[in-house]
């Protein structure tokens, strides 16, 4: 029944009805309607139809009319440090170098609870302003850094989950703590903000080499304390941190072992990168339910390495798409799936339009398990989604123009889009985010 504080929008839409496990049965969970009704009502859907179907019901109803625009789900990034918002395209290293270079010294300030409240703010509104309405973000070691994001994300209404940074050793003395002051800090964090509103904790050792086994000790035991947290860490990046990690834990079997023995390894457990496993830390992942993060335009900056994400299907590992900025050198999902696709490119892995766009929305919301709240149109999902104006240039107005099929003029939009294709962020249930009101303001 329709309800007059409902809210109705006309449009185009695109999204996926189901969570797969295999590319090929893509096809058949898509959905894309060209012109239908999405209802909305205290920030969920009721109900997405044809207009055919909905005119009747909703005369006398207020409609907001979006045609022309192509609606899908909100993008969901699944690693990205928001510290690193203002060091982003920083030149010249690979991981390591680049780390003691850029990150660690950025990252000292968000000791300041003020800078951390203003880069939340700045970071919040570059999601938002590229269509991305859910995160799993890295703080700093600094519990002020978690509390600013945790702020301002609630005053958004925003599902985002985050965490502290854990790390006792292998940095700056400014950006070391003990193992037990990590264990006092990260559960007075998660104590005050995990399952608040639409906000979530992630455990946050940064990586292994930063990690001795007595502070891996204290993460697994907030795990076994707070067993419905995330787990939110680095795996595998980059072969000089791969032979170091074998060289301070010569008693694991291997990089994934390091977590796998602490049993860090599991559903909520989100693992960036994956570059360079071994036979048997794919066999874990996929035994263990873990997730793996993507992160094509990070890898291909730092040249760390490709993706093998044909790989991932083959052992049955979720994958949702990071923009790890900043490594990563862009917000936008849409331009982190072109360069996923030149990542498959280089590996004799076609990435279809209907793959790409899954991995950054219903795939990227399984991989966080959150796949039952968000990720796509059907009833009762949270009302998270992005509107897309498909062309604002006169480059893209020919490719839409002559695109023959939704597949087609979704590859272009990834290969060709970017930040100004974002034409609203709603973020449940309401707009947060619209380009032509920031136009008018500027």
């Amino acid at each position: 029944m329709l309800s007059a504080t409902d809210t109705a929008i006309r449009a185009s839409f695109f999204d996926f009805t189901g969570v797969v496990d295999r590319p090929d049965d893509l096809a058949g969970q898509a959905r894309y309607l060209e012109d239908a009704v999405l209802l909305l009502r205290d920030g969920c859907v009721v109900g997405l139809d044809s207009w055919e179907n909905s005119e009747a019901m909703l005369a006398g109803h207020p409609v907001i009319d979006l045609r022309g625009r192509l609606i899908v789900p909100g993008f969901v990034d699944t690693h990205i440090h928001y510290p690193q918002t203002e060091m982003i395209g920083a030149f010249g290293e690979q991981l390591l170098e680049w780390l003691n270079h850029y990150t660690f010294p950025v990252e000292a300030q968000y000791h300041c609870p003020d800078h951390a409240a203003r880069m939340s703010a700045f970071f919040l509104h570059q999601l938002l302003s590229n269509g991305t309405t859910s995160a799993l973000v890295f703080g700093t070691v600094h519990p002020q850094s978690v509390e600013a994001l945790f702020s301002a994300a609630e005053a958004l209404n925003m599902r985002l989950i985050a965490g502290k940074v854990m790390m006792d050793r292998n940095a700056p003395d400014n950006l070391i703590e003990t193992p037990e002051q990590s264990y006092q800090q990260t559960r007075a964090l998660i104590e005050r903000w995990h399952q608040r509103g639409r906000l979530s904790y992630a455990l946050t050792p940064r990586f292994a080499p930063t990690s001795s086994p007595q502070l891996l000790e204290k993460v697994q035991q907030l795990r076994q304390e707070f067993p419905d947290t995330w787990l939110h860490t680095h795996l595998s990046e980059n072969p000089q941190e791969v032979a170091w990690v074998k060289e301070l834990f010569p008693e694991r079997e291997g990089y994934l072992d390091v977590y796998h023995h602490h049993q860090l390894t599991g559903r909520r457990s989100v693992f960036a990168h994956c570059l360079h496993l071994e036979e048997n830390e794919w066999q874990c992942l996929h035994d263990t339910d873990s997730s793996i993060a993507f992160c094509p335009t990070s890898n291909l900056f730092l040249g760390s390495g490709l993706f093998n994400l044909k790989r991932s299907w083959q052992q049955g590992v979720k994958v949702g798409i990071g923009t790890d900025v900043g490594a990563g050198t862009t917000f936008n999902m849409l331009q982190t799936l072109g360069e996923a696709y030149k990542v498959g490119q280089l590996q004799h892995y076609r990435l279809s339009a209907a793959e790409a766009f899954y991995h950054a929305t219903l795939g990227g919301a399984r991989a966080l398990d959150l796949d039952h709240v968000i990720g796509n149109f059907n009833i009762g999902k949270e009302a998270d989604f992005v509107v897309l104006d498909p062309a604002v240039s006169a480059l893209q107005q020919l490719r839409i123009g002559n695109s023959k099929d939704i597949w087609e003029k979704l590859f272009v939009l990834m290969t060709l889009g970017d930040d100004r294709n974002i034409a609203q962020t709603w973020v449940a249930g309401r707009p947060v985010w619209q380009r032509d009101a920031q136009e008018q303001a500027a």
